[in-house]
């Protein structure tokens, strides 16, 4: 294996379907672009004239589209920023945490990252879309599936403010999972 001695960026993204690692190489002498996703090579490109520009690729089970951007700062400097779905990482981040609800677990010696779209009430559980079934319940709603033999359920409450908007919660053998800060 040829070592990645022109790696200049990495990142780490958190996605439905878990969290990604993206690698950047750009040799700058010889115009080499190399994108990897999850130690997996996506891109390769060699002997780019051109040092500046935009890698495009997809992420994840979901697809999710990326790019790489890269910029001359100065002289022989140049700057890596990476988009999810044509959005800055950064505003990829905060608007990924309205959108979604985050928790990690361990049961029966397993983690397990469960992570709830609100927009979709789509349930993912360690990269894989979970099967679900709603059911209304007197305060709310509860989206129920099963993990390792284990029930587990997501309650949807209104908080009653309007800024605050809907309370989930998850619930695994009768017990309140605290949400994770990813």
């Amino acid at each position: 294996l040829e070592k990645m001695t022109d790696l200049v960026a990495v990142w780490e993204v958190a996605l439905s379907d878990g969290v990604h690692k993206i690698e950047f190489e750009h040799g700058t002498t010889s115009g080499k672009r190399v994108v990897y996703v999850d130690g997996k090579e996506e891109i390769r490109r060699e002997w780019m004239f051109k040092l500046v520009g935009k890698e495009s690729f997809t992420v994840g089970a979901t697809k999710t589209k990326a790019a790489i951007n890269i910029d001359a700062v100065s002289g022989f400097a140049y700057e890596y920023t990476l988009e999810i779905n044509g959005k800055s990482l950064k505003q990829y981040i905060e608007n990924r945490l309205k959108t979604t609800n985050t928790w990690i677990l361990n049961l029966g010696g397993t983690d397990y990252r469960i992570v709830l779209e609100k927009d979709t009430m789509d349930v993912w559980c360690n990269g894989q879309k979970m099967e679900t079934a709603g059911e209304f319940v007197e305060d709310g709603t509860e989206t129920h599936f099963t993990v390792a033999d284990h029930s587990c359920y997501i309650k949807a409450v209104s908080s009653g403010k309007r800024k605050e908007g809907i309370i989930h919660t998850l619930i695994v053998d009768n017990r309140e999972i605290p949400e994770a800060v990813e």
